[in-house]
């Protein structure tokens, strides 16, 4: 404990003086020369390699502590230690986005007087969801703890898990129907909930009052609480080994050689220059129940992103042009910008070598303010953030392979991740009582493909490198629905020299339950928002649910009659509607409706990536094989890939290899046939964009933009040749 008035201000102080020192020297703490790791790198090397051990070793025994299968399956945690002004060391394995959202979190405690009120003393429980101070999104709920050696606050502990259930105003944790900070669920903003290393109980009391399934929340509490003590002792003997003096320098110099490195890394790899890229995120939600009249039903966002890369290394990402906040679930904040940053460049960039703050340093993130990404409102809801947040980082994954090809490193290139929509579901559980919970199988989508070759199926997805669906069994423990099928969506990757990744589709019976609610989210409807890269061409992105209520499932079965387990690759007709009967829905978009049922039936199905290079250069062979598998249709394989496909004799489907030849030299002439120079259809653009001839949706999304950004105005008005402002009708 800070015995102390006058020592109050220490960390303050400290903190203060370790950014005026970074300015000022434009290095970390103002460390221009790494003295230890000079004077013996192995021992330098050695303590890193420990710390990291002491994180992956605690997240690995606090998985299996929770009872959460979000965090035991699909391994939703990541734990890390921070120097006492709360800049990340080292971090273990997991979702590595939070680690800077942590430090956020850390360095809020300590600007706003913590040390004074409610004050920090050895065995306390720091814990956080709310993004204005430092997280994403209400579902990721962090803890620290800090570090006490010799009576002096040495360093903090963290961890955090995603919540299957957050008490919101729909079931689970990515609350849909958020449309403001006040339907989100149960904030804990940065509050002490634990002393002398235990869990306040009226804390676990106000977690058991106000959510649906508060077994998960608290025993996740625990599990983050005993793995912040394991890293905390852990240090401790550290300290006790190598002396408190030095480590307090050391780990500095582990944050400063990371900067460096990140730095060194983007000089290796990339071109210095400035880099344009764009995408858009559409949101369809007219008529569609509990959505209130203070948003807009449709909504459709464009996200420009102009990325810098400076001589020395430096990565600049600026987001002028996008739109402003609204009333609904998708807003972000600058710690949950920053989080999208640090776990992309850990994927692309940071693979090895010394991970930490230090590598987010060697960043800048220009959010412009109002927008959201940077929200001048703290009412806002930011549920469902990832719905902007991963279409804006798969844009700068792309934007950085360009300048890996630039630079000739193809290898390093990565069409980048997509949207990863998710079921949420709550009601009456099977076992007749209370529950609410979101299904993380969303955490294997298809990935982008690569300059080298397709993209991953069904494994990955931007927010979480070690993707995994998890276990069906699992999954059925915890929720009234039985898997009937789950199965690759055939053409859900993007098509190009190398595909996207597929997605895939699983179909449900729900079971045991007379009430059931199932509410989705982050759907990108009619516009693409996981673009494909050199010539590749997106990946599909309107995925529709299909349900069939008061099916005829049961009767089917008991008669021994063929079952419908996916809804099959008929554009027209799913095999739901072919196979059973009932009430069958189709709904584009987020589901929102009435609950179900038992007897009910239920499909959902996730994003595939986009895909790189030219159609006309994919391989015969490797198409044969992937229409053999059910991940591609020989329509497409022909239609698009203008790859002719024949049977063997067991009836498999073999390349033709002349036809192929043949049938894509007409589909190359009739590219020809029909190309225009871009002068021309500039030209003809222009004259659209002149009469204002887009949808009602694009106008909008035009008008506030152009409302909110000059810059923009002013890029938009020179590039067309026009008055944006009189073009769209803004004032």
């Amino acid at each position: 404990m800070l015995d102390k008035p006058a020592s109050a201000l220490r960390i303050r102080e400290r903190l203060l003086e370790s950014e005026r020192l970074m300015e000022a020297t434009g290095c970390y703490d103002g460390i221009t020369e790494l003295h230890l790791r000079n004077q013996d790198p192995l021992k330098f090397e050695t303590l890193h390699t420990k710390l990291r051990a002491y994180c992956v070793s605690a997240r690995e025994m606090a998985r299996r502590i929770s009872a959460s299968p979000g965090v035991r399956e699909v391994g939703e945690m990541v734990v890390a230690i921070y120097t006492p002004e709360g800049d990340a060391i080292a971090l273990s394995n997991g979702i590595m986005v939070h680690v800077h959202t942590m430090s956020r979190f850390i360095k809020w405690m300590i600007r706003n007087g913590y040390e004074e009120n409610p004050k920090i003393n050895d065995g306390d429980i720091f814990a956080n969801n709310d993004a204005f101070i430092g997280t994403v999104q209400v579902p990721d709920v962090m803890d620290v703890v800090p570090i006490f050696h010799s009576g002096k606050l040495v360093g903090w502990a963290g961890a955090v898990c995603h919540e299957l259930e957050a008490g919101g105003i729909t079931p689970g944790g990515d609350v849909a129907l958020a449309q403001e900070r006040f339907t989100e669920g149960l904030f804990v903003c940065a509050e002490k909930v634990g002393q002398n290393d235990e869990l306040r109980r009226d804390y676990v009391i106000r977690c058991e009052r106000n959510l649906r399934m508060p077994i998960y929340w608290v025993l996740d509490e625990k599990a983050k609480v005993a793995s912040c003590i394991d890293m905390r002792e852990s240090v401790k003997a550290l300290i006790d080994e190598i002396g408190l003096d030095y480590w307090m320098q050391v780990s500095k110099e582990f944050i400063e050689e990371g900067r460096r490195a990140q730095l060194a890394r983007t000089r290796q790899l990339t071109v210095p220059g400035i880099y344009r890229g764009h995408t858009f995120y559409g949101h369809v939600t007219a008529g569609k129940p509990g959505y209130q009249p203070l948003g807009d039903p449709d909504w459709l966002y464009n996200i420009p992103i102009e990325m810098e890369i400076t001589s020395d290394g430096k990565i600049k990402m600026d987001f002028e042009g996008t739109q402003p906040w609204g009333y609904h679930s998708m807003n972000c904040t600058p710690a949950g910008m920053d989080g999208g940053m640090f776990v992309t460049l850990t994927q692309h960039m940071n693979f090895e070598g010394l991970v930490n703050d230090g590598a987010w340093m060697a960043t800048e993130l220009k959010l412009p303010h109002g927008t959201w990404t940077n929200p001048d409102n703290e009412m806002v809801a930011t549920a469902t953030s990832w719905a902007l947040l991963l279409p804006a980082y798969g844009v700068f994954q792309r934007l950085l392979s360009r300048s890996f090809i630039a630079r000739g490193f193809v290898e390093e290139a990565f069409v980048g991740q997509v949207n990863s929509p998710m079921i949420e579901m709550g009601g009456t559980s099977q076992y007749g009582t209370p529950f609410g919970m979101a299904h993380f199988e969303c955490a294997a989508a298809g990935s982008g493909a690569l300059a080298i070759k397709d993209g991953l199926d069904t494994a990955y997805v931007g927010w979480n490198p070690e993707s995994d669906m998890g276990n069906i069994e699992i999954w059925e423990q915890n929720m009234p629905m039985l898997y009937i099928g789950r199965s690759i969506v055939p053409n859900s990757g993007g098509a190009g020299k190398y595909r996207g990744g597929c997605s895939f589709l699983s179909t449900w019976l729900v079971s045991k339950t007379d009430h059931l609610r199932l509410v989705t989210s982050e759907h990108s409807s009619r516009v693409f928002d996981n673009g494909g890269l050199c010539g590749g061409y997106p990946a599909p992105t309107c995925q529709k649910h299909r349900a069939v209520r008061n099916s005829n499932i049961f009767e089917l079965a008991e008669n021994g009659a063929p079952l419908a387990h996916h809804t099959g690759t008929n554009p027209y007709r799913s095999e739901l509607e072919m196979r059973l009967e009932g009430e069958h829905v189709t709904m584009e978009g987020p589901y929102i409706t009435a609950p179900h049922k038992t007897g009910d039936v239920f499909s959902h199905s996730y994003n595939g990536g986009g895909g790189y290079g030219d159609v006309l250069e994919r391989d015969p062979v490797k198409t044969a094989w992937d229409v053999e598998n059910g991940f591609l249709t020989r329509q497409a394989a022909e239609g698009i890939f203008g790859i002719v496909l024949d049977e063997d004799e067991e009836g498999f489907p073999v390349a033709n290899l002349e036809a192929t030849k043949r049938h894509r030299a007409e589909m190359r002439a009739k590219r020809l046939a029909r190309a225009r120079p871009v002068s021309e259809w500039i030209a003809k653009e222009r004259e659209r964009v002149k009469a204002a001839g887009f949808a009602p949706e694009v106008k909008k999304m035009y008008a506030s933009a152009i409302k909110l950004s000059p810059r923009f105005t002013k890029d938009f008005s020179t590039f067309w040749d026009v008055d944006a402002k009189s073009t769209f009708g803004v004032e």
